[in-house]
């Protein structure tokens, strides 16, 4: 059992160091350079444990004083909460609930863990419900606080908990300790979740807070809670099935479409991602998908190329950086000569190319 003090390393990915302090299973492990990484304690192996405390030592008294033995008590010392640091951006509440495969490979038998994000300088008293659609009362799965700028574990998902998970609620506080700052509104979140997406793989998606694909789901967003839309969610499902049930009818082959492009001021933003463009993935191979994302990429590039001064986003996602690699290839041989770097983490995340036309 993992103890404060041991020093581990993590079971699946590379780092380790001293476990500082262990709240709801999960570790928070000091690097070398004074940084913390929360891990859950199962995926950490203790290569060195924590030095055993001082035992009780018997202090004798002169035989002339009747008094009772006395023992030594040592008292540890309370653990110091680290300092929140502060940034410009963390002003504005942003708040995420990830769904994690343990597998990737094997979405049919394999638990998912759930995660909120805190990214944000406030810390959230919170509490993250679930219900099924034929159920009519709400089940609480985690009620908590997390700190400023955190990813806390709030659960398991198994295959039988899905039934109940139609819905999902998020209720929030947000404050700060030991300071002045900004009220924010309290507020509650109620949002569908779509469960048939846990066995596709498609589903999951690169995501700015995670190092492998998510199911991931805004719950806030620059202070903005997130709210329901008017549209009747089973009639517009319906109206979905049928319009691709029709569709099908008049095609037997997946159809390329346009990917998912956007002009934000006098930048082209273009989503590589292959749900974007195509409608279905069955039957492609990893290559078949790689070479649309390439067509797509240097489709927008040609079409631009007399363009001078265009700034083009490439949104490719973080994954393994086979995409990214491809892309650089391209603008080192076929395109040359613009001006590329990585695009604003701020507005598109982790995985985002900007390349300016010359």
């Amino acid at each position: 059992m993992v103890k404060v003090g041991d020093m581990v390393r993590f079971l699946n990915t590379v780092g380790g160091g001293r476990v500082v302090r262990i709240k709801e299973n999960i570790a928070y492990v000091e690097d070398e350079d004074g940084f913390e990484t929360p891990v859950l304690t199962r995926e950490c192996v203790v290569v060195g444990e924590a030095p055993k405390p001082a035992t009780a030592v018997k202090v004798a008294v002169p035989a002339k004083v009747a008094e009772a033995p006395v023992l030594s008590k040592q008292v540890p010392e309370p653990e110091p909460e680290l300092p929140v640091e502060e940034t410009p951006e963390g002003e504005k509440l942003n708040v995420v609930i990830g769904y994690e495969p343990r597998d990737l490979k094997h979405l049919s038998s394999t638990v998912f863990d759930a995660y909120l994000v805190n990214d944000s300088n406030y810390y959230l008293y919170f509490s993250y419900m679930t219900r099924g659609d034929s159920e009519s009362g709400w089940l609480t799965k985690f009620a908590g606080i997390v700190e400023p700028n955190i990813q806390l574990f709030i659960g398991e998902v198994n295959r039988e908990d899905l039934p109940s998970m139609d819905r999902i609620a998020f209720q929030y506080v947000a404050f700060k300790r030991d300071k002045t700052f900004k009220l924010k509104n309290p507020a509650l979140v109620e949002m569908s979740l779509d469960t048939t997406k846990f066995a596709k793989l498609h589903c999951f998606h690169d995501n700015v807070y995670f190092d492998v694909p998510v199911i991931a789901l805004e719950l806030v967003k620059n202070d903005v809670p997130y709210k329901r839309s008017g549209i009747d969610g089973p009639q517009m499902e319906k109206a979905i099935k049928e319009k691709k049930a029709a569709d099908m009818r008049t095609r037997r082959r997946v159809v390329k479409k346009r990917s998912k492009q956007e002009r934000r001021g006098e930048t082209i933003v273009v989503d590589l991602h292959i749900s974007e463009l195509v409608d279905n993935i069955r039957g492609l191979s990893n290559a078949d998908m790689l070479n649309l994302q390439i067509d797509e990429f240097s489709r927008v590039m040609d079409e631009n190329l007399k363009n001078k001064g265009q700034k083009i986003v490439f949104i490719h996602g973080k994954g393994e950086g086979v995409l990214r690699n491809a892309i650089m290839k391209e603008l080192n041989h076929r395109y040359k000569g613009h001006d590329v770097q990585d695009a604003s983490f701020h507005e598109y995340g982790f995985g985002a190319t900007q390349v300016t036309i010359r």
